[in-house]
């Protein structure tokens, strides 16, 4: 599955995880007729909740400690419309260059294969 990562300023990283954690179809507070108008609305239904991400501070990648890096894995589609999402509603987001995504990429992927290799050893594998 296709993979993209993001930077942001750390000052919008707070505002950011809240939008990326919220699901409207799992809000109590919103409305049948809201829920509707949503179904129909293609921005709305792009619903980061739904899918893999992961955002952490940059000197977790050893990048800058001063911008926070998005994680995205999803379909082209999705992808597509998460950026142009992204971008219309926080103002330091942007795609992050080659090497910082490399850097993000390579060690979620080490940390992934590693919890991988852990429940393999716990079950036998």
């Amino acid at each position: 599955m296709p993979v993209l990562v993001f930077e942001c300023d750390s000052s919008e990283s707070d505002a950011l995880k809240k939008a990326l954690e919220y699901d409207p179809y799992l809000d109590k507070e919103t409305s049948p007729e809201e829920l509707k108008r949503i179904a129909g609305d293609k921005s709305a239904n792009i619903i980061f909740a739904r899918q893999a991400y992961d955002l952490r501070n940059g000197a977790s990648f050893g990048l800058d400690p001063k911008k926070y890096y998005l994680y995205i894995k999803a379909s082209e589609e999705f992808l597509r419309a998460a950026e142009e999402k992204l971008k219309k509603n926080f103002k330091t987001v942007k795609v992050a260059t080659k090497e910082e995504e490399r850097k993000v990429v390579d060690k979620i992927d080490d940390e992934e294969s590693r919890v991988n290799s852990s429940i393999g050893a716990i079950f036998g594998g």
